[in-house]
């Protein structure tokens, strides 16, 4: 057999299997953002020079690349004159900020309260924002509003669509 015999199978070969092979049907799948780690009974702590800043728990925590989201979160903020704490069935906490969702209720140690169903706290400025309806409490003082924003260090509250039932005491 020539050389020329050689290139025309060769050739034939090639040509057979551009026409009668198939590429591979290959699917790709898209996992979308993938965890670092996932913990049962989840428990945070934050600490500074003075010591425990922060501490944050749940029934689960999922940990990813630039936040935590915690079921059934409990967050306190020990880092100001009054502790803060919060609950909520969900949260995420990115970048000091907390976004909660359901069943929220926020507590002070001086007996200021609130309860809603979305709310964020800002651990920079100390800022707590009920996004939907709220309701307030300081003793056996109750306010009710559509929006409320707290601001934790300074102890001043701005709302919108205010029902307030407080009591006067006499000197």
């Amino acid at each position: 057999m020539n050389i020329n015999g050689i290139f025309i199978l060769l050739t034939l070969f090639l040509l057979s299997i551009f026409l009668f092979f198939k590429p591979m049907d290959i699917k790709e799948e898209n996992y979308g953002e993938i965890p670092l780690f996932k913990i049962q009974d989840f428990t945070l702590y934050e600490l500074n020079l003075l010591g425990l800043s922060t501490l944050m728990k749940g029934e689960e925590g999922t940990r990813y690349s630039d936040r935590y989201e915690v079921q059934k979160i409990n967050y306190t903020d020990n880092s100001q004159k009054y502790l803060a704490n919060m609950t909520a069935n969900r949260g995420i906490y990115r970048d000091k900020i907390v976004d909660l969702d359901g069943d929220i209720i926020y507590t002070r140690d001086d007996d200021f309260r609130f309860q809603t169903q979305s709310a964020s706290y800002n651990k920079k400025t100390t800022i707590a924002q009920a996004h939907t309806r709220y309701k307030a409490f300081m003793g056996e003082n109750s306010v009710v509003g559509t929006w409320l924003e707290y601001n934790n260090k300074e102890e001043t509250a701005r709302s919108k669509s205010v029902n307030a039932v407080y009591k006067i005491f006499e000197e």
